[in-house]
């Protein structure tokens, strides 16, 4: 498959003995993991790629439980474990402006206003009401920059760039 592919779920454990999965959403959309929908499980090196047909989604304890169509038992959905869940360009939901996909966000610099360089995105977290951008700094601890008006100013996707405004505290 040469297709680009996006994350949208890791597999981290297996869940009982009827061939669930206990994965950890990496994406925004809810309906992600609707009965129905297409996704493509990669193992750790990216080496291996299943197309599944999600056929049952529960939540158990902030982990989404995913059932794939054809996989019944524990033996079946055990080489999933520590695999990514991704879904192609074309399965990506549209979105509004001023809203972006965390793929696209994730390498981006990050620069205050004053023109400081902050560091690079290189996680995003979906802890509750907002999004918080992991930002990696050089010979410091990384930076935790809610993503809220008051703070991020900018992005620009061409430039790879997001200005912030921070408030006080925030980079100490």
């Amino acid at each position: 498959m040469e297709e680009q592919l996006f994350t949208v779920g890791k597999v981290v454990n297996t869940h009982g003995v009827r061939g669930e999965v206990r994965v950890i959403k990496i994406t925004d959309f809810e309906d992600r993991f609707q009965p129905g929908k297409i996704v493509y499980w990669k193992d750790e090196n990216d080496q291996n790629i299943t197309k599944l047909t999600i056929d049952g989604h529960r939540m158990h304890k902030n982990f989404h439980l995913l059932h794939f169509q054809g996989y019944d038992g524990l033996n079946d959905v055990e080489p999933f474990k520590g695999g990514s869940l991704s879904i192609t360009q074309e399965q990506q939901t549209p979105l509004d402006e001023g809203e972006f996909y965390y793929h696209e966000i994730i390498g981006c610099h990050v620069v205050t206003t004053d023109g400081e360089e902050v560091g690079t995105v290189k996680e995003i977290l979906s802890p509750g009401a907002n999004d918080v951008w992991v930002v990696k700094r050089k010979q410091q601890k990384d930076a935790m920059i809610p993503y809220i008006e008051q703070i991020v100013q900018e992005v620009d996707m061409e430039r790879q760039q997001i200005i912030i405004n921070p408030m006080e505290g925030l980079l100490d």
